[in-house]
């Protein structure tokens, strides 16, 4: 896969208007969805609060929430329980975009970045059977990292599905750059500046990935698994495109983010 330099973006400022009515959300726990154009860069993330983000079911951040901003970065407190139910997303939906983010994790940490989220029934199944994970993880010392096949579940992959190539994440404890393209149905994964996956969603081959993965239509423990992944991801009941939200993963482990910024491509 050819080396892909990362397009340096130009932040744009919010207007008055929006970071008002962020402010006033995030006053009564509640975030707002943000109109964006074409071109425009966001930065989802201000380096000061969680303006813009809310937890993933809920109308605000998650209640003792052990997410807090450190050194200007987003860290979300670990719990030592493996998983925990702290997943947070911002709150407006992107259909084409380039997202762009540094992370890094503790020893042995892991976490995911999922786009084209979609909210839905906990008698459906958790959130990630609803989108596309990029893998953020410790591979040294994270046992997911040998688990899966030929390293698809290593840093950068997308998860259970396409190990990321080349494999040059930095260990536990320095930041990495990290990044989502998805255009038109096209999604390329980078890290530290690479192109290290590109699949296609909504294609008879992304179908069969998702058959051969643990999200298979056989798993009886998310039997709408298949269903949300193919049919249903990023676009609505009458089936147009819609786009989803970005959420990033609560694993019960230390994990920081910075920089997040979203390009919009529409």
């Amino acid at each position: 896969m050819k080396k892909i330099a990362f397009i340096a973006a130009l932040a744009v400022a919010l207007t008055a208007c929006w970071g008002n009515q962020n402010k006033k959300a995030v006053e009564e726990g509640a975030a707002t969805e943000v109109a964006v154009t074409q071109n425009q860069v966001v930065e989802i993330f201000n380096g000061t609060d969680f303006t813009g983000w809310r937890g993933y079911n809920m109308p605000g951040m998650p209640e003792n929430s052990r997410w807090v901003v450190e050194d200007g970065a987003m860290k979300i407190n670990g719990n030592e329980r493996g998983e925990g139910d702290h997943n947070i997303l911002y709150a407006t939906p992107f259909k084409n975009f380039k997202l762009t983010f540094d992370w890094k994790v503790s020893k042995g940490g892991n976490s995911g970045v999922f786009f084209y989220v979609k909210e839905v029934p906990a008698t459906d199944g958790p959130y990630y059977i609803t989108a596309p994970e990029y893998q953020i993880l410790d591979n040294a010392n994270h046992p997911d990292a040998k688990l899966g096949v030929n390293g698809n579940r290593a840093s950068a992959s997308l998860y259970d599905m396409i190990p990321a190539n080349p494999q040059n994440a930095k260990p536990f404890g320095e930041w990495n750059t990290g990044g989502i393209m998805v255009y038109q149905g096209t999604v390329i994964h980078y890290q530290n500046e690479e192109a290290v996956a590109e699949y296609h969603l909504w294609t008879p081959e992304w179908s069969a990935m998702i058959e051969k993965s643990k999200f298979s239509s056989t798993n009886p423990n998310w039997p709408k698994a298949f269903e949300y992944l193919t049919k249903g991801l990023g676009t609505d009941d009458a089936g147009n495109v819609v786009g989803g939200y970005i959420l990033l993963q609560d694993h019960g482990n230390d994990v920081w983010f910075r920089n997040l910024k979203v390009e919009i491509l529409d």
